[in-house]
């Protein structure tokens, strides 16, 4: 599934390459309005996830945001990460490391 269509209300991202392709979708406003509260929502989850680009995404569109929009952001992101939290598989192989 794509970006575009997670965006349209599809399924959920599974990684950190989907949340920084929602982010980039909501940036650009590809197919949806643009929304940078989703944006950072998205490149910061992305970024929590290991996305090696999605911090500096998620400070470029904080630049154009208000300080509010960028608490509503966080705590969507928040809110998504508690309520999809990471597969164990990071601490899987270090056990087996």
């Amino acid at each position: 599934m794509t970006s575009m269509e997670m965006a349209s209300g599809g399924a959920e991202p599974e990684n950190a390459e989907d949340c920084f392709g929602l982010g980039m979708v909501y940036s650009a406003g590809a197919g949806v309005a643009v929304d940078l509260v989703q944006a950072h929502k998205w490149f910061n989850i992305a970024a929590m996830r290991g996305h090696k680009d999605a911090a500096q995404r998620r400070r470029e569109v904080a630049e154009q945001m208000s300080d509010s929009e960028i608490g509503c952001a966080q705590r969507a992101a928040r809110d998504w990460l508690k309520a999809h939290p990471e597969a164990p598989v990071r601490a899987a192989i270090r056990v087996a490391a």
